[in-house]
């Protein structure tokens, strides 16, 4: 359970940070996906606010990033804030982030996952992998592992369940499990639970072997099932990792959306939240202490500030153990947790 059962789907990063001021401060954060009106930007601004040690905004664009980075600055003089280029679609900008940051920080006490894509029209990563898996799970998958010496680092030095991995997940993981057989939409035949869920419209059936609604709910899928495993191998060196459905929020996530899509989205939530209600759940997931006495480390899921059930094909350690193991192949590396 939460510390605090009043949050739900209003509650505000602002208010979030206030209440965890004491966990934040003097802590390393690195954040993926930063930019002018994004979530990213209304973490970082809440995170800035209870003076962390270091903020470490991982984005595209450096010209977007330093507009935060100017807000930031603005907020508080006690914390170091850097810029570094990630490009989560290209394994050589992941790995060059991942040097930088491990030479900027002795530690990482939190890693949010929150940068996304999402693309209706079939598009692939720099290795050729389909964008939106690629991008939003795999490309955050090798970027983690990359940084998990200085992760262990901090969780030795802090309370168990104190060190957190957060990956940003989407309810529109319900619309489809990893897709095992067939990961690139290229119409291979796929077994009966790697299949949509039944009952689905006829707009999220594969067609011609690509459907970019079932693309994306496979990478919400992963993102999950990443935090499974995470939990599951990590939770004995002290760290957690949990995945998060901010809710129906306007960003640029949805820039690539036509108006049927847009419509979709706004069903994902009961009303349109600001940024700042949006990242409120991100900001309970990695400072709220009672998460670390959550006693399953399957309990993972986090919406409106409060635990959440998933989608059946998005538990379980045989599914994340499986995702653990494509992974490795696609980004062409072992890693031994």
């Amino acid at each position: 359970m939460t510390s605090n059962s009043e949050y739900n789907e209003a509650t505000t990063a602002t208010e979030v940070a206030r209440a965890f001021a004491n966990y934040i401060r003097g802590k390393n954060v690195v954040i993926t996906g930063v930019g002018p009106n994004s979530l990213g930007e209304s973490m970082a601004i809440a995170v800035a606010t209870q003076d962390p040690s270091n903020l470490v905004l991982a984005s595209r664009t450096k010209a977007k990033v330093e507009e935060v980075i100017g807000k930031v600055k603005q907020i508080t003089t006690k914390t170091t804030v850097n810029f570094v280029e990630l490009n989560l679609s290209s394994q050589e900008s992941i790995r060059k982030a991942a040097t930088t940051i491990n030479s900027l920080l002795d530690r990482i006490d939190v890693l949010i996952n929150n940068a996304g894509v999402m693309v209706l029209e079939r598009r692939s990563t720099d290795e050729g992998i389909e964008l939106q898996f690629g991008t939003n799970y795999i490309g955050h998958f090798l970027f983690t592992n990359l940084l998990m010496d200085k992760l262990k680092h901090a969780s030795k030095h802090s309370t168990p369940g104190a060190t957190r991995i957060i990956n940003v997940t989407s309810q529109g993981h319900r619309l489809s499990p990893v897709r095992f057989h067939d990961y690139n939409l290229e119409g291979k035949e796929v077994p009966l639970d790697e299949q949509p869920p039944p009952g689905l419209p006829p707009m999220f059936s594969v067609d011609g072997g690509y459907s970019g609604w079932l693309a994306y709910g496979q990478s919400k899928t992963a993102n999950i099932l990443f935090s499974v495993y995470l939990s599951q191998m990590l939770k004995p060196a002290g760290i957690v990792s949990y995945a998060v459905h901010p809710g129906s929020i306007w960003t640029d996530l949805s820039r690539n959306l036509d108006e049927e899509g847009t419509e979709i989205i706004s069903k994902t939530g009961t009303f349109w939240k600001t940024a700042d209600q949006g990242s409120a759940t991100m900001l309970v997931a990695a400072f709220d202490p009672a998460l670390s006495e959550s006693p399953e480390p399957y309990d993972v899921y986090l919406s409106n500030c409060q635990f959440a059930e998933t989608a059946p094909h998005a538990s379980g350690s045989e599914r994340a153990e499986k995702l653990w193991q494509l992974s490795e192949e696609l980004v062409g590396r072992k890693f031994d947790l």
